[in-house]
C-alpha cells in the first residue's frame, strides 16, 4: 500500500447532521462524485433528479450545513423488499470519520420502516475499500453477506471494470 493509501486515526470528531437530500442538494452531490476521482461521474442533472425522485431512499451527511457525503439509492421494482444503494461518496477530508458507514445504516434503518429488509450494491473487484465497507455493515446488522457476478466487463461500451453484485440480506432459517 503506497503512502498515499495509508490513514491515520482522525484527531478530531466531526458534527455532521443527516438528512434526505433535497434538489438543492444535486449540485453539490455531482461535486462530491466528480472530487471523489473514483465514482462514475453522472451528469449534474442525474444528481438533482435523483435527489427529486429518490430522495426517500437517498441520504446526505453534512457538516456546517454543507454536504460532505451523500449514498443514492432506489427501491428495486422487482423486489420492492430491496434497497439498491448506487453510489457512496464523501468528501476527502470527512474520510476516516465513519460518516459512509453511519449514513448505510441510517439510510437503511429508515428503508426498513418503508419495508425493505435487504441492501443490494454493485461494486467492481478492485474496490476493496467499498467492500469492506459493506462486509461491516452486513456484520454489524447480523445480515448474510453474498457476492455474485453481475456485469462482466464486455458489457460497457468502455473500458469500466466489472460490477459484482453485493447481498445484504437477513440469514434464511434452516428447516
Amino acid at each position: 500500500m503506497s503512502p498515499s493509501h495509508t490513514r491515520t486515526a482522525p484527531t478530531t470528531t466531526l458534527a455532521v447532521d443527516y438528512r434526505e437530500p433535497t434538489v438543492d442538494d444535486g449540485t453539490r452531490l455531482w461535486e462530491i462524485a466528480s472530487d471523489s476521482k473514483v465514482l462514475d461521474v453522472n451528469s449534474s442533472y442525474a444528481y438533482v433528479l435523483w435527489c427529486h425522485d429518490f430522495a426517500t431512499t437517498s441520504i446526505v451527511a453534512e457538516v456546517d450545513g454543507r454536504p460532505v457525503g451523500f449514498v443514492t439509492g432506489y427501491r428495486r421494482q422487482n423486489d420492492p423488499s430491496t434497497l439498491m444503494v448506487w453510489q457512496v461518496a464523501v468528501d476527502d477530508d470527512a474520510r476516516g470519520h465513519g460518516v459512509a458507514g453511519t449514513m448505510l445504516h441510517q439510510l437503511f434503518d429508515r428503508a426498513n420502516k418503508q419495508g425493505m429488509v435487504a441492501m443490494h450494491t454493485t461494486i467492481s473487484p478492485d474496490n476493496v475499500a467499498s467492500q469492506r465497507l459493506f462486509a461491516s455493515v452486513a456484520k454489524a446488522r447480523g445480515l448474510r453477506f453474498e457476492r455474485r457476478d453481475l456485469f462482466p466487463a464486455n458489457t460497457f461500451p468502455d473500458s469500466h471494470e466489472p460490477e459484482d453484485l453485493y447481498m445484504l440480506e437477513p440469514e434464511i432459517p434452516e428447516p
